[in-house]
Parts: structure tokens; sequence; C-alpha cells
């Protein structure tokens, strides 16, 4: 699934927020003319982690679903290619990756594009290929703008791979708040397709949440704005139902609690992250060292 196929990118959110610091764009003016107060960390080493109608909710099916709308009607040749491309399997992405890019080269009007872009969204997100798979992810979201898997993951995508190297950093941030908000805000008003059960469609829908506040409050946090950080990564771990957490958004809720002066939140959320198998295990605890010796230092700001 999508979202555990986005687990990789945890390292890449921990280098982010560790090597330019949280509130790395605080100073870049923000729309309306405000401002963030900037507090960057100390640089730490990365570390490698293996780890335009509606669209119904995808549960990152292999076949994926057709727009509502009425697009042009498939050719014989057409539906023979979508079943050709149906029959490899949903793992083997060296096959279906150039299978799906070759099917919207022949038919750049089919009703069968939002297939082909999602299969390109996680299979080239499951190869690393970053680029590639906003690419794909764009024109998705431009076919269907209501499709939130896709909505949260390029929310949460963008925001963990946006550092202060970045060309168009603010621009990449907007962009991510901008899809995340939307995932968060369509998401609770889909309908439950047919084919799926009461617990595959609260699932797709907790995960879909999951990603697009982990997006959300990263961008916060990068934009120094920690006391909005906080409720977003909150809602993030709420829905959150895996039996294996994603580190990330304990650490990063963590760090928003830690430089919003809420110190004991941070400790809590520092050692949830510790307690999951990852490489971020020895920086949650540097954390949890951390916040408590600004507790012993420092007020406390009030919840």
């Amino acid at each position: 699934m999508i979202r555990d196929l986005n687990r990789w990118a945890s390292a890449t959110a921990f280098a982010t927020i560790l090597l330019s610091g949280p509130g790395m764009l605080a100073a870049a003016p923000a729309p309306g003319g405000q401002q963030g107060t900037q507090n960057p960390p100390a640089q730490q080493q990365q570390q490698n982690d293996k780890d335009k109608q509606p669209a119904p909710l995808s549960m990152d099916t292999p076949q994926g679903n057709a727009p509502t709308a009425a697009p042009p009607a498939a050719s014989p040749e057409e539906e023979a290619a979508l079943k050709e491309f149906q029959a490899v399997s949903p793992n083997d992405i060296d096959k279906r990756i150039p299978m799906a890019e070759q099917f919207l080269q022949k038919y750049p009007q089919s009703r069968y594009r939002p297939v082909m872009y999602q299969t390109l969204v996680s299979g080239y997100l499951a190869k690393q290929e970053v680029p590639k798979m906003l690419d794909a992810g764009e024109k998705e979201i431009a076919l269907n703008p209501n499709d939130t898997p896709v909505l949260g993951l390029m929310g949460q995508t963008l925001a963990r791979t946006v550092n202060s190297k970045t060309p168009n950093a603010l621009e990449q941030l907007n962009k991510a708040e901008q899809y995340s908000k939307r995932a968060i805000e369509v998401t609770p008003t889909l309908p439950k397709p047919p084919d799926l059960t009461d617990e595959q469609f609260t699932m797709a829908k907790n995960n879909a949440l999951e990603m697009a506040y982990s997006g959300l409050g990263l961008v916060y946090l990068q934009k120094g704005k920690y006391s909005d950080a906080i409720p977003a990564l909150e809602q993030s771990v709420k829905a959150d139902n895996h039996p294996e957490p994603d580190p990330v958004n304990w650490y990063l809720l963590g760090l928003a609690n830690e430089k919003a002066s809420h110190f004991d939140a941070a400790v809590v959320a520092y050692t949830k992250c510790a307690s999951i198998q990852s490489t971020l295990q020895s920086n949650c605890k540097s954390g949890i060292d951390s916040a408590k010796k600004a507790s012993s230092t420092q007020l406390s700001a009030p919840n």
C-alpha cells in the first residue's frame, strides 16, 4: 500500500529537520506577510532508513478507479491493453511502470488514465524516484482533485523532501500544505465504494488522513509555526492504527513540542518514538534527554 511504501521517507524527513533545522523557512515571508521564529538545532548526520470530477476513494487497488465523468469510449485495442496490464502482478513494478507509461503515450485521452497514474505514483515511490512520483501525482490530481490517498501522499512527500537547498522551497511547502489540507477536507465526505468493506474503507480514510496531517504538521514545523504543527501531528499519530506506527510523526511531534516549550509533552512523544524499532530510536532517546534538560532550566509554556 502507498502508506507502507512511503515509510522510506522517514530518513529523509529526519535529515531535513536535523540538517536544515525546524523553522528553516520561518524567515521567508509567508502569505499575508507573517513570519515565524527561526531556531535551528545543531546539525547531525543523515541516517538511512529501509524503510475534473471527484474520484472515489482509492484503496491502492491494482486496477484503481475510473473517473466519474464520461470519457471517450475505449476501443477494443485499448481494452485489450488494459487487460494485459491488469494481468501483471502489482508487485512487478519493473514491468508495470513501463507498461503504464506506454499505455498513457498510446492512449492519452483514455478513461483509464487514473489507473495508470496511480500505478506510476506507487511504483516510482517504491523505487524512490521522487521527481517522477511527484510528476505522476500532479497529473492524477489534475484528473481527480479528490483522490485523497494521492493528495495525502503528495503533501507528505513534498514536505519530507524539501530542505533549505531546494529550489523554490517555500513554493513547494505551500503546495504540500495545499494538498494536505485538501485531503483533510475531502476525506470525511467521500462515499464508501461498493467494493470495499466498512473496515477497509475506514482504514483507507485513516491512511489518507495520517499522511495528510503528517505533511501539514511538517510544513508548519518547517515554517516555524510550532503551535500549529502540534495539533496536526497529533491528528496524524491518532489516525495511525498500524501495528508498526510511523516513528517519524512521533519524532516530529516531540520536536514541535520541544520547540514550543511543551517539554513534558515532548518527552512523551520522543518516548513513543524511541519504543518503535527504527533507525530513529537513538535520536528520539537524545530528544528525551534534551527535553528533560530544557525542562530543568527553562519555563514550560502553557498548553
